[in-house]
C-alpha cells in the first residue's frame, strides 16, 4: 500500500512538472530578421557604392508567471572599436503584472524619444533620424560606443487614466541607467536618469516629452531633452522630434550643445502594399547652422508579404560644413520570420 501511495505521488509530481513545463514551452517564442542593403553616393572625394548585410537579429521572448523576458543577438557588417559583428543587444525582463506600473530590468531601449524604440523595419527609412544616431546612444557624439540606443539599468513605465472607452490617457516611464551603452559596467559609480510623459488625447496620437541627465568619463555631464509628436493609425505615420543636447562632444572643437529635428509621413498609396514616404532630416552638430547637415528625402516601400518588403529611397543631402551637396540612394530587402 505504502509502495502504491508513494507512486501515486510521484505520477502526481511527475503530471505537474510535465504540465509546468508545456506551459512555459507555450509562452516561449523565437523569431527574428534580416536587412539587406545597398548604397551610393556621390560625395564629392567620398563616392560610395555597396552592397551591406546591415543588421540580422535572433530574438527570444518568454513569459513565466507576471515576468515577461526578451533575449536578442545582433550581427551587423558594421565593426569597429567596441562595436563587435556578433553582440548581445537585448537582455531583460519585466514585472508586468499591472499595466499602469511595470518593472524592467536588465539591458534594453532607452526611455528617450518616440523613434528610439521602434522596430528598424517598421520605422520605414535606411536609418533612424541623424538626431537620434547621434544622440540617443547609436554612436553618441560624448564618444560612447554604438550601442542601438541602448543601456543597462532599472526602468518603471506605466499607462493610467483610463477614459471610458478602455484607452489610457497618459503614459510615464523613468529609468536610471550606466551611461555607458550596452554590454558595459558603470565606470565612474554615476548614473543616467532618463524619463519621458506623454498624452494620447485621441487614438493613434501621441505627444511628448523627454529629459535626460547624466555624465561620460571623457566629456564630464551631458544634459538633453526631447519634444515629441506623432500619429500613427490606419497605416498612415506622422511623426516629428526635437532633440537638444548640452554636454562637452568627443570632439571639443564642435562645443558643447548640439541638436536636430526630424519630420517625416509615410502614407499607404496600396494599403498592405505599396507606401509612399518623405522625410526632414536635420542635425547640427554644433547646434551652429554653419555645422548642420540636411537629408531631403522620398520613397517607396513595398510589401510582398507582411514578412517581406522592399524599401527604395532618394535624398538631397547638404552638408554646410565642408559645403558639400550631393545624391544618396538607399534599396533594402527586409524580411522577418
Amino acid at each position: 500500500m505504502m509502495r502504491k501511495a508513494l507512486f501515486m505521488a510521484f505520477f502526481a509530481v511527475a503530471l505537474t512538472a510535465n504540465a509546468q513545463e508545456k506551459k512555459w514551452y507555450d509562452n516561449f517564442k523565437f523569431s527574428g530578421y534580416g536587412m539587406l542593403q545597398y548604397q551610393a553616393n556621390d560625395k564629392k572625394n567620398a563616392e560610395e557604392n555597396a552592397f551591406n548585410l546591415r543588421l540580422m537579429r535572433m530574438i527570444m521572448d518568454g513569459k513565466i508567471n507576471d515576468f515577461d523576458w526578451r533575449v536578442q543577438i545582433q550581427g551587423t557588417s558594421n565593426a569597429g572599436p567596441g562595436n563587435p559583428t556578433v553582440q548581445l543587444v537585448d537582455l531583460y525582463t519585466e514585472w508586468s503584472k499591472y499595466k499602469a506600473f511595470r518593472v524592467k530590468v536588465g539591458q534594453f531601449k532607452r526611455a528617450f524619444t518616440f523613434e528610439n524604440p521602434t522596430h528598424p523595419i517598421t520605422q520605414g527609412w535606411y536609418s533612424y533620424a541623424m538626431v537620434i544616431n547621434n544622440l540617443v546612444g547609436f554612436g553618441d557624439r560624448t564618444g560612447e560606443k554604438s550601442s542601438g540606443g541602448r543601456d543597462m539599468g532599472l526602468q518603471v513605465q506605466g499607462d493610467v487614466l483610463k477614459l471610458a472607452s478602455g484607452r489610457n490617457l497618459l503614459h510615464y516611464q523613468v529609468g536610471v541607467y550606466n551611461g555607458e551603452g550596452i554590454n558595459a559596467r558603470d565606470k565612474d559609480n554615476r548614473k543616467d536618469i532618463i524619463g519621458g510623459l506623454w498624452i494620447m488625447p485621441v487614438e493613434g496620437v501621441r505627444i511628448g516629452a523627454f529629459g535626460w541627465t547624466g555624465s561620460c568619463v571623457a566629456v564630464g555631464n551631458k544634459n538633453r531633452y526631447a519634444l515629441s509628436a506623432e500619429y500613427d493609425k490606419d497605416q498612415y505615420t506622422f511623426r516629428a522630434e526635437y532633440v537638444h543636447s548640452q554636454g562637452m562632444g568627443a570632439n571639443a572643437a564642435l562645443g558643447d550643445k548640439a541638436d536636430g529635428f526630424y519630420a517625416f509621413g509615410i502614407v499607404p498609396v496600396v494599403k498592405s502594399k505599396l507606401h509612399a514616404k518623405a522625410r526632414y532630416n536635420l542635425y547640427r552638430q554644433s547646434k551652429e547652422w554653419a555645422s548642420s547637415k540636411t537629408m531631403y528625402e522620398v520613397g517607396l516601400n513595398y510589401f510582398f508579404t507582411k514578412n517581406l518588403q522592399l524599401n527604395a529611397e532618394y535624398a538631397r543631402v547638404n552638408e554646410r560644413l565642408g559645403h558639400n551637396n550631393y545624391n544618396f540612394v538607399d534599396v533594402e530587402l527586409d524580411f522577418r520570420f
